[in-house]
């Protein structure tokens, strides 16, 4: 069932200007150029760079329980979606943060991608129980394989050929790093769709970009935020306008304290919404984080969820929560699911067994560029 995103206007931003047909073989529409693939790098660095923290460096981060906060609602999305047996594909896996989850929704194979070189390998070190702090606390009890590239940019169906199809996919906090250019958003879905199995679904969670620009268009100047987080827009969009013709590479700087620090851009969720639709992937729901608490926090289960994740304090002794400038944080992100086309074909099991490995090495992790 499809469902409107509220308060998203159909005049901010246009479709994309490129409505033909995509082509699943040809390779002309996703042509990148230098300065692109720079931005990339210079994402890839930044998270590279973040070294994996300790219990008591985490819990001391300002943004601990925007973080808590955060894991919950991926927490629900991979208990709402994911089934036992799924084979998975984590796009932007990152330092493996989600592992534990998938974890605990007993998945049958995991297939996980980044661009960071160092991002892959701190997750190769989680999954394999190497890390000395409170990462790990059992051996995982699926399969797994790491490849670090750009997600956005190669073309993912050769390199994944006999792991393929995907019951499920995941991109968390990452989607909007595609959107710099219609090539890479083009890329990325097409990636999606083409590893997925018929009735496969893709769950994300990405910047809202109706809160971003209606923030934007409140402030005084070019830039706004609060003790956690500031976003600016360069002097191009002093009228604050942005032409509907153009809806991808509107760039800002975001900071978050403590997790983000680098370039990023604008996703008009209806223009996302119908390039999606190109590569036959249906809307399942579209909700800010905000209206996705107030949701899911009416079910039981993930009341207790978030009471054992701590984002509200643990329910006892604990009353902390999150700050009102962490809730606003959160107020910048939304959460989606789409489905592709299709019926599953319930004959085939997706058994990967014999698939990835359950421990792996530094020379297993499989790293490809644009012309692989």
């Amino acid at each position: 069932m499809k469902r409107g995103y509220p308060g998203c206007p159909s005049s901010s931003f246009g479709p994309p200007q490129s409505r033909s047909e995509h082509n699943p073989v040809g390779d002309s529409q996703f042509l990148e150029d230098e300065s692109t693939k720079i931005f990339a790098r210079k994402v890839a660095d930044h998270y590279s760079a973040r070294t994996n923290q300790t219990l008591e460096e985490r819990e001391a981060s300002p943004i601990i329980h925007l973080k808590k906060l955060n894991n919950w609602i991926k927490s629900v999305l991979i208990q709402l979606y994911a089934r036992r047996g799924d084979a998975v594909l984590d796009l932007a896996c990152g330092k493996g943060g989600d592992l534990i989850k998938w974890d605990k929704a007993k998945v049958g194979y995991y297939v996980g991608i980044d661009i960071a070189d160092g991002s892959i390998e701190d997750c190769r070190t989680r999954y394999n129980g190497d890390a000395d702090h409170h990462q790990r606390r059992k051996k995982f009890t699926f399969p797994a394989r790491l490849i670090c590239g750009d997600c956005f940019e190669v073309r993912l169906d050769r390199v994944l050929a006999d792991d393929a199809p995907f019951d499920i996919c995941s991109c968390q906090f990452a989607m909007h790093y595609s959107w710099s250019t219609e090539a890479r958003a083009r890329r990325a879905l097409a990636n999606v769709s083409a590893l997925l199995r018929p009735g496969g679904t893709f769950i994300g969670t990405m910047p809202d970009a109706n809160v971003i620009v209606k923030k934007l268009r409140e402030a005084e100047g070019l830039a706004f935020g609060n003790s956690v987080y500031w976003i600016r827009f360069d002097e191009e969009f002093t009228d604050k306008k942005f032409k509907s013709s153009s809806p991808f590479g509107i760039k800002y700087k975001f900071h978050l304290e403590d997790a983000v620090d680098c370039p990023e851009w604008i996703v008009p969720f209806h223009v996302f919404k119908s390039l999606a639709e190109e590569y036959d992937l249906e809307l399942v729901f579209v909700k800010n984080s905000h209206e996705f608490v107030h949701e899911y926090m009416k079910k039981p289960e993930y009341i207790e969820l978030m009471r054992r994740l701590g984002a509200l304090g643990d329910g006892n002794q604990d009353q902390s929560t999150l700050s009102p400038d962490e809730w606003e944080a959160a107020y910048l992100y939304l959460a989606f699911v789409l489905k592709k086309h299709g019926q599953p074909d319930r004959t085939q099991a997706n058994s990967r067994k014999d698939k990835g490995q359950m421990q792996i090495a530094k020379e297993d992790i499989l790293y490809i560029n644009s012309d692989d």
